[in-house]
């Protein structure tokens, strides 16, 4: 197998400038989306969220609602029971009868006394979680609302923008796969410490064309050479050539 041709230095600079000027168009692009992605997933985890609180709500107002008619269902065992009790109290023949009858009834109506205050709490309960729900219910809809202006605002932008993305994004993938990987580690490295996404930059006006700061005469002279690989000893960004860029060089006045 034939080995691969070693690039010259130009040639890497040339590589990553391609691969900035890519970038930096696909960056425009996120630019004009701003925070459209961002606030449509917010927006769709909020709206998860809603949904699980309006469904535990609701579950529990159907365990409540469960609990009252079990809670009714003990009433009218226990008002079945005392009316037998009462009639039991008319056939009994001593005392110790009379007595335990009395018992049971005192009890089964304390029984019901509880059952009833029970039903009381939890109507309570479940009118406070109805309140909760429709309130809830009421954000849902609103964020809903919310979120479907967001997605198609986002949307019109998307299809708008999509196949220059796509081409851009091929063209990116395929200027990659030419740099070598310590110079392509490197360069995204940089690209990421900064909020303009800008690695390789000329020298405007005998400055850096990233962060501004004077470049002496003498690296200048180097980078125009482009015998290697010069970064600027402010902010770390490749410098390149204007003849690189394709641009005219700028004359300080």
């Amino acid at each position: 197998m034939a080995k691969k041709k070693e690039l010259t230095v130009e040639e890497k600079l040339t590589g990553l400038h391609k691969l900035q000027e890519i970038d930096s168009e696909l960056d425009k692009i996120e630019v004009l989306k701003g925070e459209l992605p961002v606030e449509v997933n917010d927006l769709e985890d909020e709206i998860e969220g809603l949904n699980k609180r309006t469904s535990r709500i609701q579950e529990s107002i159907d365990q409540l609602n469960k609990e009252n008619k079990r809670q009714e269902a003990n009433i009218k065992e226990a008002q079945a029971l005392m009316e037998r009790y009462n009639k039991q109290l008319d056939e009994v023949k001593n005392n110790r009868e009379y007595e335990a009858l009395n018992k049971e009834l005192e009890l089964q109506g304390l029984e019901i006394e509880l059952s009833q205050k029970r039903i009381r709490d939890d109507k309570v309960k479940i009118e406070s979680k109805k309140e909760i729900l429709k309130e809830t219910k009421s954000r849902l809809k609103a964020k809903e609302e919310t979120l479907e202006l967001k997605k198609g605002e986002l949307d019109k932008i998307i299809s708008r923008t999509e196949k220059e993305e796509k081409r851009l994004e091929q063209e990116g993938e395929k200027q990659r796969a030419k740099i070598e990987p310590r110079l392509l580690k490197a360069y995204d490295k940089v690209r990421k410490s900064y909020r303009n996404g800008l690695a390789v930059v000329t020298v405007e006006r005998n400055s850096c064309g990233g962060c501004f700061n004077k470049i002496p005469p003498q690296t200048q002279l180097e980078i125009s050479l482009m015998n290697k690989i010069i970064v600027c000893e402010h902010c770390g960004r490749i410098l390149v050539d204007h003849s690189i860029a394709g641009e005219p060089e700028e004359v300080e006045e």
